[in-house]
């Protein structure tokens, strides 16, 4: 009797531990059977991998010999296709879509028509329709997150909140009246009541967003500078952008480039984030290292403006924190990352002589993680990390510009279009499946903007009040 009680309690206890170590895990989300490139430390690449949400997190990232241990209220089958964290868009203006192939080719070009078009058209109903636009052309082409600089951010903010976006969202300041501020005392007061708005936003940071150092006063900067230390928000600016800036701020400063006038005057720290930064020597660079400052490396903008090759390639191997960005779709007429891939990896070859110059890992690099790391935002977003938020793009290899795929990096820096994306997923939620985006209409989105745009042909091109 007693042998068959302990044999029935020996048999009872194997049986527990075999369902404790093979126990079922609910998530939310399963991606299987893919190509997952984690963009983690050590650039972790899994070829039959998974990766598993629950909530708004990511629970799990293995290679997929566990995947018996899952069930999804959600599963994704890869098929082999890439699986990788969504693209971050680390500068932009994305309201001027509706603005988009307009003078293309004139010189001095945002002072000769930019700034004269957006006095006369800026509205609250153009930033918030332009956003939209905007808004589904990155989710289309796997952006995720995007740091915004424009008027009325507060519009801006809805349209994110709407399609499930992740945005840092700057009010732009600058030193002659603009629709949301007729003085750049008024444009910081309308950023502070932003922010106290979107402060605790999940998915929205409110920031600063001086135009840049040429356009603002030093007691202005210096003011934005000192209140986003206070309220612990960003700030985002054009710096070392162009020969104007320069000239301005030397004459300014008794002979400082843009970015020693800013370190000059107290102006840099962590929360900082300079787009373009194009005219920057080795003393500039050196700076910006020292105080932590993130960089948006802006390709296709800076190459159709004629002002130069930003040192990206310098930057990268200095360990600043660099990541992409597209521009206004003014300037680079693009929203999409992927766009930017082929021209960032091609052109820093060229301008350096060096074939094997910024290879295609360090362009995903900078679309990801570095971008992240330029926001600092890297704990967060960026990677595919246990715990980290759950921003995931699937990129189609099965496309004919995509086949074959020897090396996944490879392949989306030289090959892949914006149309490659197939799904993409924010904070744990999926937003777009097969290239449908499920929470805004997107047809709904294109009839606005093509209704604004007879209101843009009719006042500017027809008018001829601004000359192209």
């Amino acid at each position: 009797m007693f042998k068959k009680t302990l044999l029935a309690v020996s048999l009872a206890a194997t049986s527990l531990i075999s369902a404790s170590a093979y126990a079922i895990e609910n998530v939310d989300l399963l991606i299987k059977n893919a190509t997952v490139l984690t963009m983690d430390q050590d650039k972790t690449v899994f070829d039959n991998g998974l990766v598993a949400v629950k909530g708004n997190k990511i629970y799990a990232v293995t290679d997929g010999t566990n995947i018996s241990e899952y069930k999804a209220a959600k599963t994704i089958d890869a098929d082999g296709d890439i699986v990788m964290p969504g693209l971050i868009n680390s500068h932009t203006h994305a309201s001027m879509t509706v603005f988009r192939s307009m003078a293309d080719d004139v010189p001095d070009r945002l002072h000769r028509y930019i700034f004269p078009l957006e006095k006369k058209l800026v509205s609250r109903d153009m930033v918030r329709i332009g956003a939209q636009l905007g808004n589904v052309e990155m989710l289309k082409g796997g952006v995720t997150t995007y740091a915004d600089m424009y008027y009325f951010e507060d519009e801006v903010a809805k349209t994110v909140d709407q399609i499930g976006m992740r945005a840092i969202l700057g009010e732009t300041i600058i030193q002659f009246p603009v629709a949301s501020a007729k003085t750049p005392e008024d444009g910081i007061k309308y950023t502070l009541n932003f922010i106290e708005q979107y402060k605790d936003h999940p998915r929205i940071t409110p920031a600063f967003a001086p135009h840049g150092p040429y356009t603002n006063s030093t007691e202005t900067l210096q003011t934005i500078a000192k209140l986003s230390l206070k309220h612990n928000v960003p700030v985002m600016m054009h710096l070392a952008e162009s020969d104007r800036e320069r000239e301005v701020i030397a004459k300014r400063s008794g002979g400082l480039s843009p970015i020693q006038y800013m370190e000059s005057i107290g102006a840099l720290n962590a929360n900082f984030l300079a787009a373009h930064v194009i005219d920057a020597n080795d003393e500039d660079i050196a700076i910006l290292k020292k105080h932590d400052v993130g960089v948006a490396h802006n390709m296709s903008a800076n190459i159709k403006s004629a002002k130069g090759v930003a040192p990206a390639l310098k930057m990268f191997n200095d360990g600043l924190r660099i990541g992409l960005g597209t521009d206004g779709p003014m300037s680079g007429n693009t929203l999409s990352t992927i766009d930017e891939f082929n021209q960032v990896a091609k052109v820093h070859k060229l301008v350096n002589k060096d074939r094997a110059a910024m290879p295609p890992i360090n362009v995903i690099e900078m679309a990801t993680i570095g971008a992240a790391r330029a926001l600092h935002m890297e704990d967060k977003i960026g990677s595919l990390e246990v715990g980290k938020l759950a921003d995931i793009i699937v990129i189609d290899t099965k496309a004919p510009n995509m086949i074959p795929v020897y090396n996944p990096y490879s392949a989306l820096v030289y090959s892949a279009y914006a149309t490659n994306v197939k799904h993409s997923v924010v904070d744990g939620k999926l937003l777009m499946e097969d290239r449908n985006i499920l929470t805004v209409n997107e047809k709904t989105v294109r009839d606005e903007a093509l209704k604004f745009a007879d209101v843009v042909r009719k006042t500017v091109v027809e008018s001829g009040e601004i000359v192209q």
